[in-house]
């Protein structure tokens, strides 16, 4: 079976649930990408792309407690799985050995 690379946006997702660890969760991955990244995620394209890697078996999910600050509802928590690491590390090699031997130059605009 040939392995898949990774998109990029599923890149940043599965990259902020690491950094996020015990803490990843749709609210907590959004703001940590808007944060760190300056990309402003909508909430449908982000629960699609958990969504689809869960299902391709690079992350898992629990269910936390309710709690009444969200209205009785749990939190959904996310975690790379060991697949997942693997298709990181896959893309993350792929590109370093793309990226071998390019600089970018680019002009300076000037007024």
């Amino acid at each position: 079976m040939q392995e898949k690379y990774l998109g990029e946006f599923e890149q940043m997702v599965m990259l902020a649930i690491l950094k996020l660890a015990d803490n990843a969760y749709g609210v907590s991955i959004r703001e940590l990408l808007i944060d760190a990244i300056g990309r402003d995620v909508s909430v449908g394209a982000l629960y699609t792309t958990l969504e689809r890697l869960e299902k391709k078996g690079l992350l898992t999910s629990s269910q936390g407690e309710a709690i009444a600050q969200r209205g009785g509802r749990a939190k959904k928590f996310y975690v790379v799985s060991g697949q997942g690491k693997q298709a990181l590390n896959r893309s993350k090699n792929a590109l370093e050995t793309l990226w071998q031997g390019i600089q970018l130059k680019h002009k300076a605009l000037y007024a």
